[in-house]
């Protein structure tokens, strides 16, 4: 009785989908968080009656043949990179990326994590970081009379200063740029680490080509759409119920063999 097996790894992929949907559901305010999607492959196949074989010594072949599918697995979860809407939060330290691109952070072990979270702070000696304290590169320190900032569109990080008429040029920030961006790996805290997947990273300045520009006082929402994920989930656990179904009708049908007299 296959049955029993094939839903079981039914029941297992419909785990995982629910797994990465409330994942995605819990992410729903997550500043720049990029949905997933999992997806699957069918199993190897038995076959009771080849395709393509001989059915006579006439040279007559089989049409269709007879193969039974053993059920399902995950194949991937897929990064979807798709860009997220832009909110305004009025905060002059509020950065985000509309486009292509990632922000450049420094570990504290020395290296460079990346993210599309621009929800910047500053720390106690002027300089922008994270709001885990990391650096942003390539490391830019405000000077301690700032009174204002102003971050354009390409990038550039100006103050204005006490006493100053012009504002002063602190630093440019730079963008990172990859060929499969969905191929990063996740840390958590919003920040990604290149991988083989990824390919390497190529920076420039935002508002070049295939960097997209920078918006000050905007941050990058997440880009799960709420009502798609409820309905997935909808029909992830319908889905997960029948084939709990299968496995019960399978025992009963077990049973009655047993039961034979």
């Amino acid at each position: 009785m296959r049955a029993m097996d094939i839903a079981a790894t039914g029941m297992l992929a419909q785990q995982l989908n629910v797994e990465v949907i409330s994942n995605n559901i819990a992410n729903v305010n997550t500043t720049a968080f990029k949905g997933q999607r999992p997806e699957f492959q069918d199993l190897l196949y038995q076959s009771e009656r080849r395709v393509g074989s001989a059915s006579s010594d006439s040279g007559t072949i089989v049409p269709s043949g007879v193969q039974i599918g053993i059920g399902v697995k995950a194949a991937a979860v897929n990064r979807m990179m798709v860009q997220g809407n832009l909110t305004n939060t009025n905060n002059s330290l509020d950065v985000a990326i509309q486009g292509n691109g990632f922000f450049q952070i420094k570990m504290p072990d020395g290296t460079t994590s990346y993210t599309r979270a621009g929800s910047f702070q500053l720390s106690p000696t002027g300089e922008i970081v994270t709001a885990d304290g990391y650096t942003v590169q390539p490391g830019l320190t405000l000077p301690a009379n700032t009174t204002a900032v102003t971050i354009n569109s390409s990038g550039q990080v100006l103050a204005q200063v006490t006493g100053q008429t012009n504002a002063s040029t602190v630093g440019q920030i730079e963008l990172a740029s990859f060929p499969n961006p969905a191929g990063l790996e996740a840390l958590g805290d919003n920040l990604f680490n290149q991988t083989e997947a990824s390919g390497t990273a190529t920076t420039g300045n935002p508002g070049t080509t295939g960097f997209g520009s920078l918006q000050q006082g905007f941050l990058e929402t997440s880009n799960v759409n709420i009502v798609t994920q409820i309905t997935d989930l909808i029909t992830a656990q319908r889905a997960y119920e029948m084939n709990s179904k299968v496995i019960t009708a399978a025992n009963e049908m077990q049973q009655t063999l047993t039961n034979l007299r």
